[in-house]
This record gives structure tokens, C-alpha cells and sequence, in this order.
């Protein structure tokens, strides 16, 4: 008679951090300043801030703001901050850049304020593959903040997993 199949997996301490049950799905929608400079590249104030005044920026309700210019106009800082300044009672983040740059810092935002207590010296395994494109920052913050937690932190899968941090 056969011994049974016993799955050690699931026997064992480790605990499986999947980042796409973690991670919020949130939409970024890029912001393009220069519809509001004449011909694209001149700045004036007074215009600026009426056109904001004017402006129909529910569009950016709860969701990722991606700021920029996409002319070569020399701004000054005051014009971003007038912009993020009428976006920001809507929008869930305002940043700087592209999408990307965008996604990134809604990443290292999010991944720093969990909770992470219940992973206090336990075995951590962060799930590797999945369906969502999720930001490596996510991945970097959130194994940074697990090694003064975690006894360790592993990558991948429980049958093939890279280790990357354990505590001595």
C-alpha cells in the first residue's frame, strides 16, 4: 500500500503573499498642462487659473494623477502646483511624470502604509506570477519592509521560490 500524498506546502509556516490580492487595481490618467498654455507653450497666469476654474476635472475622481507637459515649455514650478492644487480634492495621488513614474510612486505609497504585523516572525513567500501588472517598486518596498519583520522573505513560488532575506 501506497504512503499518501502529503502536501508539505500547505503544512508548513510559510505564508503566501499574493501582491494581486494585496495590491489595489487603480487607474492612472495623465494630465497634460500644455492644454492650457497659449499656442502650447506660453504660460499666463491669469488664464491658467481661470481655465482651471472652468475646467471638468471629474475625470480624475479617485485615481492616480500622471502630471505633465507634453511641449518643450520652460514652466515654473507654481504652474504644476496650481494644477495638482485644483486636481487634488478629487484625485487619490498627483504625481509628477508619466504613467510609469506615476504607478511607481502609488506603489511605494501604498506598500509603506500596510500593516504588516501579521508577517512578524514568519516565513514570507511573495507570490511571483500573476495576471495584474504590478509594479516592482511594490515588490521592493514591501521585501524592505518585511526583513524587520519577517523571519524571512522568499520570491516566487512555494516549489520554487528565490530566497531573499533571512534573519541571522
Amino acid at each position: 500500500m501506497e504512503d499518501p500524498i502529503v502536501n508539505r506546502v500547505a503544512k508548513s509556516p510559510l505564508v503566501n503573499l499574493d501582491l494581486e490580492e494585496l495590491f489595489p487595481e487603480i487607474e492612472v490618467a495623465e494630465l497634460d498642462i500644455s492644454q492650457w498654455l497659449t499656442g502650447g507653450f506660453i504660460l499666463k497666469e491669469k488664464e491658467l487659473r481661470t481655465a482651471l476654474e472652468a475646467a471638468d476635472l471629474s475625470a480624475y475622481a479617485d485615481k492616480v494623477v500622471a502630471l505633465h507637459c507634453s511641449t518643450d515649455a520652460i514652466l515654473p514650478g507654481w504652474a504644476f502646483m496650481l494644477v495638482a492644487a485644483a486636481v487634488n480634492p478629487l484625485a487619490e495621488l498627483i504625481v509628477l511624470g508619466d504613467k510609469a513614474t506615476a504607478m511607481t510612486a502609488y506603489a511605494q505609497r501604498y506598500m509603506e502604509g500596510l500593516d504588516l504585523s501579521e508577517y512578524q516572525d514568519r516565513p514570507v513567500i511573495i507570490k511571483g506570477c500573476g495576471d495584474r501588472d504590478i509594479p516592482e517598486q511594490a515588490l521592493i518596498t514591501l521585501s524592505n519592509r518585511l526583513q524587520g519583520i519577517a523571519k524571512s522573505v522568499l520570491f516566487g513560488e512555494a516549489c520554487s521560490s528565490v530566497p531573499v532575506y533571512k534573519r541571522r
